[in-house]
């Protein structure tokens, strides 16, 4: 009889485990991406855009990681917050990635980006391409909404 709870309570744990497993990466998946955080603005905030050669050794490894698909997610050091945007592979070359604007919500940091695609007369090589960008702005602690 012993045996018999011993193996339900395993399978109990493992199945609440997964949950568990689910609910957090669907989180961290989604990168803080609601809107209803209070997004109306309340100040500018200056930011940089930060090339690859910058980036702390480790956001690059997540960013490479990550980087083939859908990204939203924010890294944070010491002294800066980093907000990092990927629209995933891309069938051909030309795409880049325009900040339209980084501010102070009510509640939070909000970043609007947009996907912009290779103009109608510009030339375009088949060559799959993962565009991204890193925006850094001084250290925050509230949470971060992507407007894309």
């Amino acid at each position: 009889m012993l045996s018999k709870n011993r193996k339900y309570y395993a399978v109990l744990i493992l199945k609440l485990t997964i949950i568990v497993f689910i609910v957090a990466t669907a989180y961290f998946l989604t990168g803080c991406s609601a809107t209803d955080m209070g997004s109306e603005k309340v100040s500018e905030l200056d930011f940089t855009v930060v090339e690859d050669a910058d980036l702390p050794v480790e956001l690059k490894k997540l960013i490479d990681e990550k980087k083939a698909t859908t990204l939203r997610m924010t890294y944070t050091t010491k002294d800066y917050t980093y907000m990092v945007v990927g629209y995933g592979t891309q069938e051909t070359s030309g795409y880049s990635i325009k900040v339209n604007d980084v501010y102070l919500g009510e509640n939070a940091v909000c970043m609007d980006v947009s996907l912009i695609g290779p103009a109608a007369d510009e030339p375009v090589s088949e060559t799959q391409t993962t565009p991204y960008i890193v925006v850094k702005i001084e250290k925050r602690e509230e949470p971060v909404v992507f407007k894309i």
